[in-house]
């Protein structure tokens, strides 16, 4: 069976999240999408779990079920600890087959945070101890490091990381057998790091509001249940692992060197003849994705590895409609041609992949160039930096827009340059 996957959410128990995060909610997002498998997100909230149990039903095969979307039983948290000599913070996602195991697990955790504060705890346990400790409870879990190149909470970060994985995990680095590369790096990117051949690279939204579900995503082409997912991953099987779906990594918020405050995005290059500092405040630049990349790579960029997961690059359809009629993204002239579109011919994803460019045109000619153009990767990206979006442009002569933040993200809100 062939279907999407959008592995790292949250719901509304997480900081700066909307109030619309919940199951019910989710689903009909992901149905407009497109995504049959969504995680639940935040199964270590007590008030949350509490939701999951009264609107998911077992699908006995791992899975669970709400209006016909499937959930896999996750949550994300932040591992808070000093390793030689440095405080490292680097985001975890932990994956169980049932909510009896979620339990479990987070009765563990309970004991190193405080698990209702936020539906992305913090605790207190190194990565390496967090993995045995699931594992003694649960065989059948898994641990995927979030995101993990970003500067500030991750396994590669600049700020708050490690150098190698090894490092991070221990003895139990085989354990750890995929990654989440995060908005701001793609595939090809990871490929630079022989470290993370043995791994399987996998792509999510980490949504905080419906509209964001499957900005990244992963296709699969297997049975829809929780271990065979896992042994897909597991073995990095690239016959039912099909692709996964991308953001153009420049979009992302962490991909160049910069400084918010003072306006500063730098390429790798230029920060380092900087100094990694502010030439205009003198304080230390956030160094972003693509630095750190250059930073641990033990490969030349044109250097591919074997048998590798493709990958395509999409623009979120609101996007394109926003820069096609010159309109913010979650304004009412945006949804309403997004439902329009969606109505008339499928789930987001088949429109942004599938249908043909000359049906798309029924519905706005701009729209269809706009994806036609997507397509063939034929669109401009300034890099996102220290929190701030990239921008991008997909129609020539329009006004380039920002990806907007969802609620509570750091960055800009949407403009329109001209």
């Amino acid at each position: 069976m062939r279907f999407i996957a959008d592995l790292h959410i949250h719901s509304r128990f997480s900081r700066a999240t909307s109030s619309d995060m919940d199951i019910p909610a989710i689903a009909r997002a992901a149905k407009q999408k497109g995504i049959q498998l969504v995680a639940t997100g935040d199964f270590t909230h007590p008030e949350y779990f509490e939701s999951l149990k009264q609107h998911l039903r077992d699908g006995g095969n791992g899975l669970y079920l709400h209006d016909n979307v499937h959930f896999i039983i996750n949550t994300e948290v932040n591992n808070i600890y000093s390793w030689n000599g440095r405080l490292r913070r680097v985001h975890n996602l932990i994956y169980v087959p049932s909510l009896e195991s979620a339990a479990r697990v987070s009765e563990m955790l309970a004991s190193y945070g405080k698990l209702d504060a936020d539906g992305r705890p913090s605790v207190s346990i190194s990565c390496h101890d967090m993995v045995a400790r699931i594992l003694e409870l649960e065989p059948r879990a898994f641990v995927v490091p979030a995101h993990i190149w970003t500067p500030w909470f991750s396994l590669y970060g600049s700020n708050s990381g490690f150098d190698s994985f090894a490092d991070c995990f221990g003895d139990l680095a085989d354990e750890v057998f995929a990654v989440e590369t995060g908005l701001s790096s793609d595939p090809p990117m990871n490929w630079r790091l022989s470290e993370l051949d043995k791994k399987t690279l996998i792509s999510n939204s980490d949504a905080h509001s419906p509209s964001r579900l499957g900005r990244e995503a992963n296709v699969f082409d297997c049975d829809l249940s929780y271990d065979t997912i896992r042994e897909v991953l597991k073995t990095r099987d690239k016959n039912r692992l099909l692709f996964t779906i991308e953001f153009f990594p420049e979009e992302g918020k962490y991909h160049y060197d910069g400084h918010r405050n003072c306006g500063i995005r730098l390429a790798p290059g230029e920060s380092t003849l900087s100094g990694d500092v502010c030439p205009v405040c003198g304080r230390k630049l956030t160094i972003g994705v693509l630095h750190r990349v250059e930073q641990l790579a033990d490969r030349k960029p044109e250097e591919v590895p074997k048998d590798m997961i493709p990958f395509k690059h999409l623009v979120p359809l609101e996007e394109i409609i926003a820069e096609a009629l010159e309109q913010g993204r979650d304004t009412a002239g945006v949804a309403k041609k997004y439902e329009e579109l969606i109505n008339a011919l499928g789930p987001e994803f088949e429109i942004l992949m599938n249908v043909p460019v000359e049906e798309i045109a029924r519905f706005g000619e701009k729209i269809a160039e706009g994806i036609d153009r997507m397509r063939r990767g034929e669109i401009t990206v300034e890099p996102g930096f220290d929190g701030v979006f990239g921008t991008v442009q997909v129609l020539p002569g329009t006004r380039r827009v920002t990806f907007e933040p969802e609620r509570g993200e750091k960055g800009q809100q949407l403009r329109l340059f001209g």
